[in-house]
């Protein structure tokens, strides 16, 4: 059963008079009467607010595929409409009219929305539940958002897909060979093959073969970046480390914003389910703890922009220790801030294989999320790990495929938690290489990885008819981008203080935390608890900075 079937009432809840009365105070506007059939905010509209109704009804409707609409619910008295993206005034992927007899409702706008959800804990919970369950609806009905029109499992739908599933944004793919509607648009607008995928965006615009920076304009998740504001606190990096330090420097006060390449979440963003994270008995997945940590930083005022890719940190040395430290952004653009905290993490490590880039994200991928182990269910598939990210995996692709290659350098005991390796093998379907490595890829860029040939210990090459391989090597620093800013030990991770500024970088004024620092701990309990201890230490860097000028 759906979402919407077992918990219609959390996601559609009606507020009693008293908690309207509350409601009231953090409105953003005055009452507005709207006529019947009356357009209240359309798909696709950024910074449409929430409204909650006082008389009549709101009629709410999504995208059905290509060009239908379906209806959702209608709202009545004493119930707000808006999802998701209303917290942050990103393009929304519903549309509102109002109802036979018309209504009356009160707005809120983000901000005002966001202040009701502080304010007041009670209607606050209402009503960030009712919002979260409502965009996970959505994304279970898959055809309310974007629509990619392609080759199932072909390189560039598999990267669209990861990128709007870890964004938490519902997308349907159509088979532009063989599903009707998805042949007709093809055929309609003469479309060559080099120029799919086809997206469709929830507000009707259509991109051919997208990257995902031109995707997130599409759909109005990039917020618009102004070069003269000069923000408290700006953090490079949207896994458990980053969203964690957003989080509290939100909830603290401080104006934030958050910056990451690719989608929020990290590394561990990818990881199918996290069992060690303390308050989880069961078991979490990344992307759900990193959906969750998204919404609370959105709830306190965090600014979030991804995909945005930092080229550098500005870091001249003629400029005064009380001017603004700058980053700059892909496409010339700029953000100041006060203080900078590094939380780039790592990026996935690339064993020295032939023709390895040729087969990354057609047939070889540094994740296993539902997405990939959809497209490898009954297969043979090889997977290169033996640390905890890697038994994660092998958990849950195994039960998925007719055989897993298990391919490491030495013993599970020396890298993996126990409780992994019992579960690996008591799985009948692994078959664990140790001491082994791949030493070639087999297949072309049109049909994509065929086969891997792994050498044993002895010397002997075992061939494997596999078109899907994973890999999870460990990760390097992703630190590049601040070019000899700060220092950094042998191997590239940042270096940091001790003492009361134990995360401040040789810059003043940069922190660094998570995977991307020297000497860190690489679990996601640290990362969230290092995000938490340097907004602390921002606060000492500031009076300190303060009381010096």
């Amino acid at each position: 059963m759906s979402t919407i079937d077992t918990r219609r009432h959390q996601m559609f809840p009606s507020l009693d008079a008293a908690q309207i009365a509350i409601a009231t105070r953090f409105a953003s506007g005055p009452v507005r009467s709207f006529a019947p059939g009356e357009a209240i905010f359309s798909i696709g509209e950024r910074d449409a607010p929430a409204w909650l109704v006082l008389k009549g009804t709101i009629d709410v409707v999504r995208r059905d595929g290509l060009s239908h609409e379906a209806p959702i619910t209608t709202h009545g008295s004493g119930q707000f409409t808006g999802e998701v993206s209303q917290l942050a005034g990103r393009g929304s992927i519903a549309a509102g009219r109002a109802g036979g007899d018309g209504c009356t409702a009160l707005p809120f706008d983000p901000a005002h929305l966001r202040a009701l959800m502080v304010g007041s804990a009670d209607v606050g919970e209402i009503v960030m539940r009712a919002l979260i369950l409502r965009r996970v609806g959505l994304i279970e009905e898959g055809g309310a958002g974007t629509i990619l029109v392609g080759t199932p499992g072909s390189r560039d739908i598999v990267r669209l897909q990861g990128f709007l599933t870890r964004s938490g944004y519902p997308n349907m793919v159509l088979d532009a060979a063989t599903d009707a509607e998805g042949q007709a648009l093809v055929a309609r607008l003469g479309v060559q093959s080099d120029e799919l995928p086809l997206v469709v965006c929830p507000g009707g615009d259509l991109l051919r073969c997208p990257s995902d920076a031109d995707l997130a304009r599409c759909l109005g998740m990039t917020p618009e970046i102004d070069p003269a504001h000069v923000y408290d606190v700006a953090i490079v990096g949207a896994g458990p480390a980053g969203l964690a330090a957003a989080v509290y420097a939100a909830s603290e006060g401080l104006d934030a914003i958050v910056l990451d390449e690719r989608a929020i979440g990290g590394q561990a963003g990818a990881s199918n389910r996290i069992e060690n994270y303390l308050g989880f008995p069961t078991g979490i997945s990344g992307q759900a703890l990193a959906g969750r940590a998204f919404n609370q930083a959105l709830k306190f005022g965090a600014e979030i922009a991804v995909p945005v890719s930092v080229d550098r940190l500005e870091c001249a040395p003629e400029r005064a220790p009380q001017d603004p430290i700058a980053l700059l952004l892909a496409g010339e653009r700029k953000v100041r801030a006060q203080a900078v905290i590094v939380a780039s993490g790592a990026r996935y490590r690339r064993p020295d294989i032939p023709d390895l880039a040729l087969f990354e994200g057609a047939g070889v991928s540094y994740w296993a999320s539902p997405i990939e182990a959809k497209l490898c269910a009954g297969e043979e598939i090889a997977l290169v790990g033996g640390g905890n990210s890697a038994g994660q995996a092998v958990v849950f692709l195994a039960p998925r495929v007719e055989r897993l290659h298990l391919i490491v350098r030495r013993d599970l005991a020396a890298t993996m938690s126990r409780y992994l390796i019992e579960r690996i093998a008591a799985l009948p379907n692994v078959v664990l290489h140790v001491g082994s490595e791949i030493v070639a890829l087999h297949g072309d860029r049109a049909s994509g990885l065929t086969g891997t040939s792994i050498r044993q210990p002895d010397g002997m090459v075992t061939e494997c008819t596999t078109r899907h391989l994973f890999l999870f090597i460990g990760a390097d620093p992703n630190a590049g981008w601040l070019r000899d800013c700060v220092e950094t030990d042998g191997k590239g991770f940042i270096v940091t203080g001790t003492g009361p500024r134990s995360l401040e970088t040789s810059l003043p004024g940069v922190f660094a935390i998570g995977d991307v620092r020297a000497g860190s701990t690489k679990r996601v309990a640290a990362a969230v608890g290092e995000g938490a201890a340097v907004v602390a230490q921002i606060h000492g860097w500031m009076a300190e900075r303060a009381g010096s000028l």
